[in-house]
């Protein structure tokens, strides 16, 4: 992943980036008029020998992800191999006169296909007692919920049909966990697809699952920033006080309680056509749980 900078430090990136691609004949000059097509703003991460890059998007709900595309020395004869971290990937058409805002379009599209699955996804992690979900991946599609007296159930959620029964394993001390096996096979019909994710759980095991404990949830809080997965800046003048400093804003959710450096978060509102700003605060809502958070800006580093 890369880190979110400010607009000084994009803008020393972007020149960096331009000299590279300068240096590379017709690759190069192919690669700046497609980059500059997607926004630069987008632009990750660029090797210098231009064979790899990465694109920063963000999906309806203002989550971001991340794609990485290696270029084939034939380029853009030959497709390139992307990576990214969903749960599937798609089919990717490519053609000749195919262009990077092509792969990009495709890969909004698909992140628009994976929304309702992500939703129950960070609504199983919000409200139920879940098990090294620190920072899930968004491509894992399994929780572990912790359903007391050492008792767990591995949910497996389905990311083409999300609301359909999940698979899962009981796991634990045997005469309980066959009692809540059993129970769930017989009530396995009950589910509803219409039905929140939640209460089909509720229903099929005839009770409500224990819910995150709060000691618990304190005492797992992250110190990686939920931004750029760094737990210290970088040395950089750049970010001046800050430079080498941790994860200094937590959001107020006690569900979520996610850590960032309010570097990363600035610039990440800054990114959200939603985002308000008042004289050096910005308001917004949290990437995770989507609560109202406000960081104090720097504007003397703007």
């Amino acid at each position: 992943m890369f880190l979110a900078k400010s607009n000084g430090a994009e803008q020393m990136q972007r020149a960096g980036h331009f000299l590279v691609i300068l240096s590379h004949g017709v690759l190069g000059a192919t690669l700046h008029v497609q980059i500059e097509e997607v926004g630069w703003e987008h632009l990750g991460r660029l090797s210098g020998d231009l064979e790899f890059l990465s694109f920063r998007v963000l999906d309806e709900k203002g989550r971001v992800h991340y794609m990485e595309i290696k270029l084939d020395k034939n380029y853009p004869r030959s497709p390139p191999s992307i990576s990214m971290d969903v749960p599937y990937l798609f089919s990717l058409k490519w053609s000749t006169n195919s262009r990077l805002k092509d792969l990009l379009q495709q890969f909004r599209e698909h992140l628009e296909k994976l929304q309702e699955f992500w939703v129950i996804l960070d609504e199983i992690d919000k409200s139920l007692w879940t098990v090294d979900t620190k920072q899930p991946s968004r491509a894992n599609a399994c929780r572990q919920i912790n359903l007391g007296n050492d008792c767990f159930i591995m949910f497996s959620i389905h990311a083409n049909d999300p609301r359909s029964l999940p698979e899962c394993r009981f796991m634990g001390s045997d005469p309980t966990v066959n009692s809540l096996r059993k129970t769930w096979q017989r009530n396995s019909k009950r589910w509803n697809k219409d039905k929140p994710f939640l209460e089909n759980v509720a229903n099929l095991l005839e009770t409500q699952p224990p819910r995150r404990p709060v000691d618990h949830h304190n005492n797992d809080q992250q110190v990686e920033c939920g931004i750029c997965y760094a737990q210290v800046l970088p040395v950089d003048d750049e970010f001046g006080a800050k430079s080498g400093s941790g994860t200094d804003y937590t959001c107020d959710n006690t569900s979520c309680s996610r850590a960032f450096h309010s570097v990363c978060l600035g610039d990440w509102l800054r990114s959200i056509t939603t985002t308000r700003q008042s004289y050096d605060v910005l308001f917004g809502n949290c990437p995770y749980c989507s609560e109202p958070v406000a960081v104090k800006i720097n504007n003397a580093k703007r």
